[in-house]
């Protein structure tokens, strides 16, 4: 298991240096720069020492030279649009507010859709599993920002009950410092293409192990259906689940542009679009690697939970038999 983890890391660390090489390239290969002068032209000379400054005088292969020493050092470099700060203090202080919609939404659509999921198997082909099932169509195709739009009309507009935007605002806290309901609306529009995809997939992998052997067996030693679901079914649909539904989590830990924009959250997904559109490199690099290693991490995660859920299943160790 070690050696299976220590190359993994390893490979994990050669897709970084890829993607990094990749994305420095293509920033570079797109024509125009970060200090091109849409608004206001600058002075030949004064623009030669901002450049000079940045170091984007060099030729590129020495620019993506420094910069990845400096990523050794874990020092990510100074955001062209906010030169008074570091890359690592902005994402850091972005990316709070993002983890923090993000875990509240992956608990609620994971464990709710983890029960709706079960009961729509449990009681299948009843109006409950049919009700499920178009529920988890309709979760899963209607966009998020479309989502937002009516519960912002509905509850803030309408019922006029909870804000229609804003982060944590002293005058909205319900329980302050713990809960604020300003969480409220944006989480229920971000949760709901996941617990639609939780539901969707858990009642699909638990109807398949209905049909096992196994459940006709435990059926015949008298256990009740919600033992054999409890105890048996569950867990060995917990393999598939986790194929699917792994990736969501790294999508959700940084941020919909959508839902941040839309609720006004300062969050990172809105800020790697303004990033993007303002051409800061530094800042694109680091979330890129963010957004990367998040990817890695989940799927080594999801390989290692596989021999914890079923130790049958055995991770792909050269010489194993």
């Amino acid at each position: 298991m070690s050696s299976y983890i220590f190359a993994r890391l390893l490979s994990l660390l050669v897709v970084l240096g890829v993607v990094s090489l990749l994305t420095f390239s293509l920033m570079h290969a797109v024509p125009g720069g970060p200090f091109d002068e849409i608004n206001q032209r600058l002075p030949q000379a004064a623009k030669a020492n901002i450049l000079r400054k940045y170091g984007l005088d060099q030729p590129v292969w020495k620019q993506y030279l420094n910069y990845m020493g400096h990523v050794l050092r874990f020092d990510f470099g100074i955001p062209y649009q906010q030169p008074t700060t570091t890359v690592s203090a902005l994402i850091a202080k972005t990316w709070l507010v993002t983890a923090q919609i993000g875990l509240m939404t992956i608990l609620l659509s994971f464990s709710l859709g983890l029960a709706v999921g079960m009961l729509a198997a449990y009681f299948q082909n009843s109006w409950l599993d049919n009700l499920v099932t178009f529920g988890a169509m309709l979760g899963m195709t209607l966009p998020n920002f479309v989502v937002a739009y009516w519960l912002i009309f509905i509850f803030s507009v309408r019922l006029a009950i909870l804000p229609s935007g804003g982060w944590s605002e002293p005058e909205h806290w319900l329980i302050p410092g713990f809960f604020s309901t300003d969480w409220i609306l944006p989480v229920l529009a971000y949760a709901l293409a996941p617990f639609s995809l939780v539901a969707r997939y858990t009642r699909a992998s638990v109807v398949e192990n209905m049909q096992g052997d196994y459940v006709r067996t435990a059926r015949a030693k008298g256990l009740t259906g919600r033992t054999i679901v409890g105890r048996h079914v569950l867990k060995n649909s917990l393999i598939p689940m986790i194929t699917a539904l792994g990736p969501e989590i790294p999508n959700l830990l940084t941020g919909s542009i959508f839902i941040e924009s839309m609720f006004r959250i300062p969050g990172l997904g809105r800020f790697f679009v303004t990033s993007t559109f303002n051409r800061d490199y530094p800042m694109i690099m680091a979330l890129v690697f963010i957004v990367a290693l998040l990817w890695g991490v989940t799927y080594l995660l999801t390989d290692t939970l596989y021999t914890w859920i079923d130790p049958r299943v055995r991770l792909g160790i050269r010489g194993e038999r």
